[in-house]
């Protein structure tokens, strides 16, 4: 069978749930394989904790209004490999969603608020907190290196969005144009939609 992802050093349940995602994805969206597509993952802080960043098979949502895609990735931790399990052993596998938008965000990281966020941001305070916005400032914690680019990109839309999200450890990062989402769920076809719908809807606004 031709599967439209890289199977190699995939075990057989993990070729079926990339194929499940990719037929989940495509009953919803209309997607096609782009093709070799260098996306710079590298590039992300989001992936800093991995030896390696694979990428497996990439995807083009056609009906979003500007150029948004799922991937399907490999990661590997060399800290968590250990040669006695499995040859996977220290590999894992994620959905996640890019676009590029049409402003620039400067660098942004964007992720769910902890309590210890909370005690750091009185002593030493370096989130960009939106006055006009408290609830999303309350719930979202959100770190930049231009907070002039980053307060007039992240407008009330693009706030309101987020705060729709509905799912524990989504992680939203930006370098200038390109914006990733992931979030530390393995891949499966739920978490793949609900990082599609997040990105088409990111899309239509931005």
């Amino acid at each position: 069978m031709h599967y439209p992802f890289d199977t190699v050093g995939l075990t057989s349940e993990q070729v079926d749930i990339f194929q499940e995602t990719y037929e989940a994805l495509r009953a919803k969206f209309e997607i096609e394989p782009t093709g070799h597509i260098d996306f710079h993952l590298d590039s992300f802080e989001i992936f800093t904790g991995n030896t390696e960043v694979n990428l497996k098979g990439s995807f083009v949502i056609k009906n979003a209004k500007t150029n948004c895609y799922i991937l399907f990735i490999e990661t590997f931790d060399i800290k968590s490999y250990n040669p006695k399990n499995s040859p996977t052993s220290g590999h894992n596998y994620y959905t996640c969603a890019l676009a590029y938008l049409k402003k620039d965000f400067g660098r942004v990281l964007i992720r769910p608020e902890t309590l210890a966020d909370k005690i750091i941001e009185l002593v030493h305070p370096v989130e960009l907190d939106f006055e006009d916005d408290k609830a999303f400032s309350d719930t979202w914690y959100v770190l930049t290196n231009d907070r002039w680019k980053a307060d007039a990109a992240m407008d009330r839309n693009f706030r309101n969005v987020v705060m729709d999200v509905r799912h524990d450890g989504v992680v939203i990062e930006i370098i200038d144009h390109t914006l990733i989402i992931g979030h530390n769920y393995i891949a499966s076809p739920d978490a793949a939609l609900q990082l599609a719908d997040l990105v088409v809807r990111i899309c239509s606004l931005c």
